[in-house]
């Protein structure tokens, strides 16, 4: 199952930069789930958690099971996310849009 990865940013950026930050944002996120092969069914439980739970699941509510898939797809998209941006950036201008 593959994915498409876009950063979407009220900021002017570069082709070049949008590149190389899409690009770290995927390396990452692969590495942390364990394949690129996992980010597409991951993402798509996780949006099925959203659906059932809301944005902000209450982790007392989930299977042991879908706390750690939610658990799972938090970690990796932190991690992309300081592989995009940096540690110290301000994240909020700007995300990434991923659809399996």
């Amino acid at each position: 199952m593959s994915y498409t990865l876009k950063l979407v940013s009220a900021e002017a950026v570069s082709d070049t930069d949008r590149a190389a930050a899409e690009k770290r944002y995927r390396q990452a996120l692969e590495a942390a789930l364990g394949d690129a092969g996992l980010v597409a069914p991951v993402w798509a439980a996780v949006q099925r958690l959203y659906a059932a739970y809301g944005d902000s699941p209450d982790p007392a509510a989930l299977t042991d099971a879908e706390r750690e898939v939610l658990e799972s797809w938090q970690a990796a998209e932190a991690a992309a996310r300081t592989a995009a941006f940096g540690p110290n950036r301000y994240l909020e201008e700007a995300y990434f849009d991923l659809s399996a």
